[in-house]
């Protein structure tokens, strides 16, 4: 009985008889056909009852999750309802939702006609790495009538999906680089200047090489034109440093900025593999917390994404001092330093600017800061008051500041980008393709 529910049809046909009773007082004609209602309802009741109950199943239904969820994007759940019955049926999808969407209204309704298949998707975008646990899958049915639901329950276990940084944005950018279609999401195609590092071999000469790369000795032995050829540069060491501090805790659009540059490290170091690049992966706050030495390896990626998986930020400051030294005593090679984090302040950098000068002197480095893109719309909204004045000129401020801390770093020789949380990972591969351009890597 517990999976007895009255329709809100049942409620009506009783209020209209209660009211042809009370109605039979002044009329008297409607006393008898109140008692014929009043039978007709009982047995289309319990005709309603024995056609929902006496099949044991009469609803079966499967929940299709993904094995795993990818953070910030929309991730699609497919439900399949099967209906059993020989005749339609009326349904009712209430799903127990994950309590990090704190979502407690989902209701789908549909119609079923007889032994008949249904599908349906929603979708769902997590802004938290974690676990997520689904509880029940109900499903309410009632016949043509309407007079009584039944519900049915599935998964009583609850259901984990762990979710793990973006790896759809991940595999987009990778199928953009093997397409060569990276322009299309706003990846600049950078002219290279000059000859890499690496030679490859000595070729005959065609229309088009090059004129300076003629190779005047091997000319000479073999009394034709003969041009030395070189490749990219390959296995160049790429670490993505992640800063946990509490500087990376702020929200913009649901997310903190702890995860985007947790989903851009990921995206960014897959195309540093593909590009035939070392990638590593390093996070810090008060310590150094994960440390993943760069490599190419098939199997890297899986090891990234597990590093990223369960990194998290706290209100403390990180620490740039043990950064620096950590780096100098577990990074002796000259690699190329991507730092996610954030200055809001002149005087936040101040504090920190000699260990990155420090780091500066072998390795060439990126520092990453992110513009507030909430005190923009502030900043360029239409002033109403005094006060909307005054908040606009505090917010005006903090952009110069952020200029004035791009300019500094620029000054003392430092790559600096300095992007919106949502543009983060695209202006991040278009800064690594323009140092590999320009030879800098």
């Amino acid at each position: 009985m517990k999976n007895l529910y009255i329709h809100k049809n049942l409620i009506l046909g009783i209020s209209i008889i209660l009211v042809l009773f009370l109605l039979s007082y002044w009329f008297e004609v409607l006393f008898p056909i109140a008692w014929i209602l009043v039978v007709i309802l009982i047995v289309v009741l319990l005709f309603d009852l024995y056609i929902l109950f006496s099949k044991k199943n009469g609803i079966d239904a499967e929940r299709d999750t993904p094995l795993k969820f990818s953070n910030s994007d929309k991730n699609d759940i497919f439900v399949t309802i099967k209906n059993k019955y020989n005749f339609p049926v009326n349904c009712n999808i209430i799903e127990e939702l994950p309590v990090q969407f704190q979502k407690r209204d989902f209701d789908y309704s549909l119609n079923i006609k007889p032994f008949q298949e249904y599908k349906f998707h929603y979708s769902l975008r997590p802004v938290d790495r974690g676990e997520y646990h689904f509880g029940k899958l109900h499903i309410f049915t009632s016949s043509p009538f309407r007079i009584i639901t039944r519900r049915y329950s599935f998964y009583e276990e609850n259901t984990m999906i762990k979710t793990y940084p973006s790896y759809i944005q991940m595999k987009k950018y990778s199928f953009l680089v093997l397409n060569d279609k990276l322009t299309e999401y706003g990846v600049k195609r950078i002219r290279r200047i000059g000859h890499t590092m690496e030679f490859e071999q000595i070729k005959k000469y065609v229309a088009g090489d090059d004129i300076r790369s003629i190779n005047w000795k091997a000319t000479a032995k073999h009394a034709k034109l003969m041009v030395n050829q070189y490749q990219d540069e390959k296995s160049q060491p790429i670490y993505s440093i992640i800063d946990t501090g509490r500087v990376m805790k702020m929200p913009f659009e649901g997310l903190k900025l702890l995860d985007y540059a947790i989903n851009s490290a990921l995206a960014f170091s897959n195309i540093a593999i593909l590009k035939n690049d070392k990638a590593g992966i390093l996070d810090f706050g008060k310590k150094v917390n994960n440390f993943l030495p760069a490599s190419k390896l098939k199997t890297q990626m899986l090891k990234i994404n597990e590093a990223l998986y369960n990194i998290d930020t706290d209100f403390k400051d990180s620490d740039f001092g043990f950064l620096n030294s950590y780096i100098k005593h577990k990074i002796p090679h000259r690699s190329l330093l991507i730092i996610y984090t954030n200055f809001e302040h002149k005087s936040s950098l101040k504090r920190q600017l000699r260990y990155i000068k420090s780091l500066s002197k072998k390795h060439p480095i990126v520092i990453v800061i992110f513009e507030n893109t909430e005190l923009e719309q502030l900043t360029t909204s239409r002033a109403g008051n005094i006060q909307d004045i005054y908040h606009q000129t505090i917010g005006k401020k903090f952009f110069y500041d952020k200029k004035l801390i791009v300019k500094e770093l620029q000054q003392r020789g430092i790559h600096t980008i300095l992007t919106k949380p949502q543009d983060l990972t695209v202006n991040v591969i278009n800064k690594y393709f323009e140092l590999k351009a320009r030879g800098r890597i």
